[in-house]
């Protein structure tokens, strides 16, 4: 009798322990989906709200403007960002002429823009530059190539930048971009200079513009393309667009050149930016 109550007692403990641990097991299921749904709905939070600054509306897309290292920056998301999250760089004039960037945002590209309009694509703006793509590719998971485009002088930093970094550049878009210093005009020359810290004879004899080297880009074939207006006497085609063309096909690059007949410095780009988005589009590859 003894042993039959012994071992029926330790029946009844190995029942109830199994039923315990099951309670427990269950719990901790409970508890493990609640933590895995909180920290995904917590991640679609922070997913949506991934972007530092004041929140506007830029042609119905969500617009950041911020601070980033004492420079205004902004980043513009699309709706739904494209599979390894294109984005197109813009150097200068941010709202001027936006319909390539709006374009874009409608294919899940993002934009962006950081402000080094005074230094006029010198080794600082380069530098600043490279502090920015850091921060968007490393903080953001933003594609490690981008698109760069340039309008006017804007094309001094997008040219400088591409030859230091010409394996981050799926390709190039300058519009009446400025390619050496020496053409712009005499009004900024001695902001020009003293953001390189040139005296007049080092300005005159600096070797360091695009027009000067643009091997590095013809090797990692980054394409590029120029959108400029025939007329042009403030950015003269024959001292930039000119100069670029005939150096780059030389040295075996691919550049494609969209004239317009009597169209001056302004307006930028094309009232249907078809032609452009397309010469993007096509050379994006992951």
């Amino acid at each position: 009798m003894r042993i039959s109550v012994s071992i029926c007692n330790c029946g009844s403990f190995r029942q109830d322990n199994v039923t315990t641990n099951k309670m427990k097991m269950i719990q901790f299921l409970k508890i493990t989906m609640g933590i895995v749904l909180f920290c995904l709905c917590f991640s679609q939070t922070i997913s949506a709200q991934d972007y530092p600054g004041e929140k506007t509306e830029y042609h119905t897309f969500d617009r950041y403007d911020f601070m980033h290292k004492g420079r205004p920056a902004i980043i513009v998301a699309p709706k739904q960002a494209a599979d390894g999250k294109p984005w197109i760089w813009r150097a200068r004039f941010f709202t001027h002429e936006p319909q390539v960037d709006i374009a874009l945002l409608h294919k899940g590209f993002h934009l962006v823009y950081i402000d080094v309009v005074d230094l006029f694509g010198s080794p600082k703006a380069v530098q600043i530059w490279d502090d920015f793509y850091a921060y968007l590719t490393e903080k953001h998971g933003f594609a490690k190539k981008t698109v760069l485009e340039g309008l006017s002088r804007g094309g001094l930093i997008i040219y400088n930048w591409a030859i230091q970094n010409p394996h981050n550049v799926f390709c190039l878009y300058g519009d009446a971009p400025v390619c050496d210093l020496r053409s712009w005009p005499g009004v900024e020359r001695k902001e020009m200079m003293a953001a390189y810290g040139f005296t007049r004879e080092q300005f005159w004899a600096y070797k360091g513009n695009p027009v000067d080297n643009l091997a590095p880009l013809a090797a990692a074939k980054v394409p590029i393309l120029h959108v400029i207006g025939d007329a042009d006497e403030v950015v003269p085609v024959a001292e930039n667009t000119a100069v670029v063309e005939a150096r780059y096909k030389a040295l075996g690059g691919h550049i494609t050149v969209i004239h317009k007949p009597g169209v001056g410095h302004h307006p930028h780009s094309l009232e249907d930016p078809t032609p452009i988005v397309e010469f993007i589009l096509q050379h994006v590859k992951f």
